[in-house]
């Protein structure tokens, strides 16, 4: 059987290159194709996207990397380099382009044959590739399982711990090639949380690395992956971080309080805001919450301590995340499937660090002093719906 490894946070960061903790020392934030534009994704679209970025003053509150997902890839030249499709004519001027306005760029590839839309994959070619990226100019790269699999299967059919450790020597492998090549590239582990992931994914390399399957538009998704991270805090900090996938903010037909839900848990987990909504059509409601000031210096916060639960009701959960000024964030979750909840139980304050039972607090979303609360005070949180604040003594 396979030994499995536990590390604590600070073990792990002991033994990340300091180059991948510079890299990746706060969750990365951006924006990804997938989410809106799935397989339709062009160099106009991106380019755009670029130009939205910066006017909505997303750039501005540290979203930076504007993200190319499946279906850019050509096919190989006669001597194995990866070439990009008709949709993406000239890679190098577009990287440039997104370059020009502040911002980084980023890519996608797979360790099988074909990608996940059926494309060109990296098997046989990671430092062909890796080189590639880093010559058209690439910071980042979202490296998809997908085909992979089935090579994993075949090689090693009936024996999980053989599959699994294929799986992380692929993942080594694109790794060594990106190091290689000398440009810092952001490795992201898209491999759905296979083989408890965090466990292993800082041994090779990854500064993120996807904890669960696909995110949907829904709150049922949304909410099932955000409270299914719940004791994994220990395995994250500066260079490597749990990802539970792209932020679906503004897609579907989330509400504004499932929204605000979804953007609360993002930050209190220290997840990657990788946002993935439709950026020509935001309105205001959804750019106020992606852009919060003071939730995303939350998400963004030095000390790299991701939150976890402190305390689950039928009705109600509350989350807590030590923050680098000795303060702590502190999230109250509606998780009652139909009706607004009257929060009037203790709010468990001595679980989140505050021994009295007291503590000053400002409410994140309504940007106001709420003075000192107590255990017994009482707030009323919407269907679907959560209180962000920031607690300190």
């Amino acid at each position: 059987m396979r030994r499995c490894l536990v590390f604590t946070a600070a073990l792990l960061l002991a033994t990340l290159p300091a180059a991948a903790q510079k890299l990746a020392a706060t969750p990365p934030m951006g924006w990804n194709s997938w989410n809106w534009f799935a397989g339709k994704v062009t160099d106009a679209d991106i380019r755009k996207a670029a130009d939205l970025i910066v006017s909505s003053g997303m750039r501005d509150a540290g979203y930076v990397y504007v993200n190319i997902d499946d279906t850019w890839e050509g096919k190989r030249d006669a001597s194995g380099n990866i070439t990009s499709n008709e949709k993406f004519p000239d890679m190098k001027a577009l990287t440039a382009y997104v370059h020009s306005k502040g911002l980084k760029i980023g890519i996608y590839s797979s360790p099988g044959p074909q990608t996940c839309a059926r494309y060109e994959g990296s098997f046989g070619h990671e430092e062909q590739d890796a080189k590639t990226y880093a010559d058209w100019g690439f910071d980042y790269l979202k490296y998809d399982l997908c085909s992979f699999g089935k090579n994993m299967r075949e090689a090693h059919p009936n024996d999980p711990a053989a599959q699994n450790k294929m799986m992380r020597d692929a993942y080594v492998k694109m790794h060594n090639a990106l190091v290689k090549t000398g440009r810092p590239i952001v490795f992201s582990l898209c491999q759905y949380g296979f083989d408890q992931s965090w466990q292993w994914a800082p041994e090779v390399g990854g500064n993120l690395w996807r904890t669960t399957g696909d995110i949907q538009a829904n709150y049922e998704s949304m909410m099932h992956i955000a409270l299914a991270q719940a004791g994994l805090a220990k395995f994250a900090g500066p260079g490597h971080w749990n990802d539970p996938d792209m932020l679906e903010v503004g897609n579907g037909k989330l509400s504004h309080d499932e929204n605000i839900t979804h953007m609360t848990m993002w930050s209190m987990l220290a997840a990657p805001l990788i946002a993935g909504n439709n950026l020509t059509q935001m309105n205001d409601d959804v750019s106020s919450i992606l852009t919060n000031k003071e939730v995303v210096a939350v998400n963004q916060d030095k000390l790299g301590h991701e939150g976890d639960r402190v305390w689950a009701g039928e009705e109600t959960e509350i989350w807590a995340r030590p923050l680098a000024d000795g303060s702590v964030a502190y999230a109250i979750l509606n998780v009652s499937q139909d009706r607004s909840v009257m929060r009037g139980m203790k709010l468990h304050l001595k679980e989140a660090g505050f021994p009295s039972g007291t503590a000053h607090a400002r409410d994140l979303w309504a940007h106001k002093d709420l003075g000192v609360i107590k255990d017994t005070d009482v707030f009323t949180i919407p269907k679907h719906g959560a209180v962000m604040l920031k607690l300190s003594k």
